[in-house]
Order: structure tokens, then C-alpha cells, then sequence
């Protein structure tokens, strides 16, 4: 691979007008955290690497599927069944080995969404549900971080910049001052019914990552208290004014941000209730996720193939069988389970906490 200095990689960021070495050095200390790789998370992805931003995070718990390709434009074919985050890292450091990435290989939660948030200049959430925006919104006030958001739906797509801090000290609006609560979940297609133009996300996507640029270097107006809309129908935009000030203030997190309306319920089963199982002569087979250096370390039987095996290995499983998949902590194992429930097996639980709570059990229940 041949290297190129700094100078050359970024000549045409150089050459602009108002964008000199100083701006290319924002981008270069600044860190972007981007809350979902899909089909905004893709071109969003792509073109912040490219711009040469210091330190991606990529939060995403989905794993690839077919149906992701008319849009998701990070991945292939081959690719199916593997974790979106980690693949998406990968294809940053091919474009661009000068950036850091970061991978979070999990879904947003309550329980997480703080911690992780705290560790970046600036949020790019490029979710596809209700509950996700909200947590973002709600995390990225508490902290006082800026959110830049995007979202499509069918032909149909909007940007803004929630929370931004202006030169003065005052915090722009959020996410609640246009949408103060979720819609109901039974007004809510599902995403096989709403449907989405692949082309959609990667002008919303792209967008996106030029509001994320421009909001680093300090070039040009952000979409700060303005909401951009695109019919990609018939190629009308317009740009609405949001108040200039929250009138939503957030003080705290919820305990419960709803569910996820177009992903898979993953089945989940303790440690405890699996040795019941045992007792009561319940068959079930394991399957451990984790790599082959995990496994030598210690295991709780069953049949191994790594999570990034999967995709070419299923055929040896069973899809009749009821199965009980387990990794270090439940993380990958969440993720083998979603992807195995998707393609029709009868019955499929992940083993919450995986092999740590039930070494943590067996401690304490010699």
C-alpha cells in the first residue's frame, strides 16, 4: 500500500476557500461517535473517514443481511450474517489507515448510552427507530454534546442539528422541541412495510456527514434550530425554522425507551435456568460464539464456531433444534441468536451474560 503525506490525501480540502491546515487539523484531534452502520451509517461513515476525522466510534448490534444491500452500501454479499460494526471499521482503515476507529458491537441502551457518549466531541446518529432517537437526544443533552440526526422514510428524508453550542453559550433546540414524544407503536410500520429508496440514504447520509464537517471546522451554518427536508420524489427540499431554544429540557434518562419496532425480540436465558433445563431432561444444544483462543481457555461444551464463522458454517446446525448460544459476556452471542431467529430456526435463546455469569453462578453454587 502506498502512503501519501497528510498534504496530498487532503489537497482538495486544502484548496477550498476557508479551509486551510488549521480546519484539516480539527478534523484530525476531533472524535465522532456514529450510532448505527446502516443505510445512513454507510455514507455517513464512508465520508467521515474520508475527510479525515481522528477517532470514529461505530455503534451497531446487527449483523448483515441480504436485504440490507439495496442501501447498506459498507457491505456484500459475502458479508452476510457478520457483525455490521466490526465490518464497517474495517472498511474505514482500508480507506483511510490515518483514522482511528472504535467498534461498540451492541445496541444503545439506558444502561450504556452515557458512558459511551461521554467519549466523543460530537454524536452522528444515524438510527432507524423511535426509542434509539430518543436515548441519543436525551444522552447527548444531559452531557451537552451536539447531535447531529438524520433519518429517511420511503422517499422522504430530513436533517438537523440538535443541541449545538453556539458562540454565545447558549445550546440550540433538541430533538424533543420537533418531536416532544414517540408516536404510538401501532402507528408505526414495520420496515418491510414502509420500505426505503436505497439512493435515499446515501443523499441523507451524505448530508449528514457534511453537517458533521461543517459543524468541526466551524465552516459555514449548521442546521442548528433549522430542520432539513428532501422528497426525493420529485427533488423538492425546503428547510423549516425550529425554535432557536429548547423548550424541552431533559433532566434525566428513562428506565425504558420502548422497544425496537423493527428488530427481532432476542429470546434470552439465565445460567441457572439452563442447568434446570439439564435437571428436567430438556434437550437443547449449545453453540459457543467466541474464538477459538476463547475457547481453549475454558468452555461449557457444545458445538464452536466464531461469530465471524457463522455465515459459511450454519448448515452444521439444526434449525428444528432448540439451541442456546453463549459467548464471553452475551454481546456476540445476542447477535448470533438475532441472526439464527432470522433465518427460521424453530428455537433460539442467548445466555444472558454468557460464560461470566456462569462462572459467577457455579462460584457461588458449588
Amino acid at each position: 500500500m502506498s502512503k501519501s503525506s497528510p498534504e496530498e490525501r487532503y489537497r482538495r480540502h486544502l484548496a477550498l476557500p476557508d479551509f486551510g491546515p488549521s480546519e484539516q487539523q480539527k478534523l484530525r484531534e476531533s472524535s465522532v461517535l456514529v450510532v448505527g452502520a446502516g443505510g445512513l451509517g454507510s455514507p455517513l461513515l464512508f465520508y467521515l473517514a474520508a475527510a479525515g476525522l481522528g477517532r470514529i466510534g461505530i455503534v451497531d448490534g446487527d449483523v448483515v443481511a441480504i436485504s440490507n444491500l439495496q442501501r447498506q452500501i459498507l457491505y456484500t454479499g459475502e458479508d452476510e450474517g457478520q457483525p455490521k460494526a466490526k465490518l464497517a471499521a474495517k472498511r474505514l482503515q482500508q480507506l483511510n489507515p490515518e483514522v482511528k476507529t472504535e467498534v461498540y458491537p451492541f445496541r444503545l441502551s439506558a444502561n450504556n448510552a452515557r458512558d459511551l457518549l461521554a467519549q466523543y466531541d460530537c454524536i452522528a446518529d444515524g438510527s432507524d427507530n423511535f426509542p434509539t432517537r430518543y436515548l441519543v437526544n436525551d444522552a447527548c443533552v444531559l452531557l451537552g454534546k451536539p447531535n447531529v440526526y438524520a433519518s429517511v422514510f420511503r422517499y422522504e428524508g430530513q436533517v438537523s442539528v440538535f443541541n449545538r453550542l453556539r458562540p454565545d453559550g447558549s445550546r440550540g433546540p433538541n430533538y424533543r422541541d420537533l418531536y416532544p414524544e414517540p408516536p404510538p407503536p401501532e402507528s408505526i410500520p414495520n420496515c418491510a412495510e414502509a420500505g426505503v429508496l436505497g439512493t435515499l440514504t446515501g443523499i441523507i447520509g451524505s448530508i449528514q456527514a457534511n453537517e458533521v464537517i461543517k459543524l468541526i471546522t466551524g465552516i459555514g451554518e449548521p442546521l442548528d434550530a433549522r430542520l432539513f427536508l428532501l422528497d426525493s420524489r420529485d427533488m423538492q427540499a425546503q428547510i423549516l425554522q425550529l425554535p432557536t431554544t429548547s423548550r424541552h429540557p431533559i433532566t434525566k434518562l428513562t428506565d425504558d425507551y420502548g422497544a425496537v419496532s423493527c428488530e427481532i425480540s432476542i429470546p434470552e436465558i439465565a445460567f441457572r435456568q439452563m442447568l434446570e433445563w439439564q435437571k428436567n431432561g430438556r434437550t437443547f444444544a449449545l453453540l459457543d460464539v467466541r474464538s477459538m483462543r476463547e475457547r481453549l481457555s475454558g468452555h461449557l461444551g457444545g458445538l464452536h464456531i466464531p461469530l465471524d464463522q457463522l455465515q459459511r458454517q450454519w448448515e452444521q446446525l439444526d434449525p428444528q433444534k432448540t439451541w442456546v448460544v453463549y459467548c464471553h459476556s452475551g454481546i456476540r452471542s445476542a447477535t448470533a441468536t438475532q441472526w439464527m431467529l432470522e433465518r427460521g430456526f424453530k428455537e433460539v435463546y442467548n445466555l444472558k451474560g454468557g460464560i461470566v455469569q456462569a462462572m459467577r453462578h457455579q462460584k457461588t453454587h458449588p
